[in-house]
């Protein structure tokens, strides 16, 4: 049947320091990118230090000239019960994946920073289409992840960090957006990819 949506719904958590700048854009984006292509999801975000704090002045402005809204965005502390309510977990850098992965291990092989499972799913490719059934999201999460460690996790690496703009200019905000919403748009062609008709388990 042509048209199908996918199918169970899909729980994204993404993650920054502040949940102020990087996740909030990454959640509106993440959430307008998948409604588009009809994806039933619930996209959240979440910080590391700071509650019920207003999103940056650079980001709602960065959003909003992509039509997105962030003026009622309110920041909120990661909780253990959001990693493991989540089907994919995005930090913006490796440390947002280490807090993660600390509150919760068993969300490692769901847990990566934007830039590596971008990276990473263009090496493994994107979900695949067999007999007009998609491959299951944990065995495409299984793929992305190959030969992963815990041990990549150390240290911060500008492959896998997004730059926090916090503070900065209204154009290091907007080179953010920009990044974040290319590697949103890489994600979401690698993870629902458009096919004329399947059935997903």
């Amino acid at each position: 049947m042509s048209g199908a949506s996918y199918n169970p719904p899909i729980d994204v958590l993404v993650l920054c320091t502040g949940n102020q700048c990087r996740s909030p854009m990454g959640e509106v984006l993440l959430r307008d990118r998948l409604s588009r292509r009809g994806i039933d999801a619930a996209v959240r975000s979440a910080g590391l230090v700071a509650d019920d704090v207003p999103a940056s002045a650079g980001s709602v402005k960065a959003m909003a000239k992509r039509g997105l809204d962030l003026g009622e965005h309110r920041s909120r502390i990661m909780t253990v019960e959001d990693v493991r309510a989540a089907d994919l977990v995005i930090g913006m850098a490796r440390e947002h994946v280490r807090e993660a992965v600390v509150l919760d291990p068993d969300s490692f092989a769901r847990t990566f920073t934007l830039r590596e499972i971008v990276r990473r799913g263009e090496v493994a490719g994107p979900r695949r289409v067999v007999d007009d059934r998609l491959e299951p999201w944990s065995t495409w999460l299984d793929r992305v992840g190959r030969d992963r460690r815990t041990a990549d996790l150390l240290g911060q690496d500008d492959s896998d960090d997004v730059a926090d703009p916090m503070g900065m200019s209204k154009r290091a905000y907007e080179r953010t957006a920009v990044e974040i919403e290319r590697l949103v748009d890489r994600l979401i062609d690698l993870a629902f990819p458009n096919v004329p008709s399947y059935s997903a388990p």
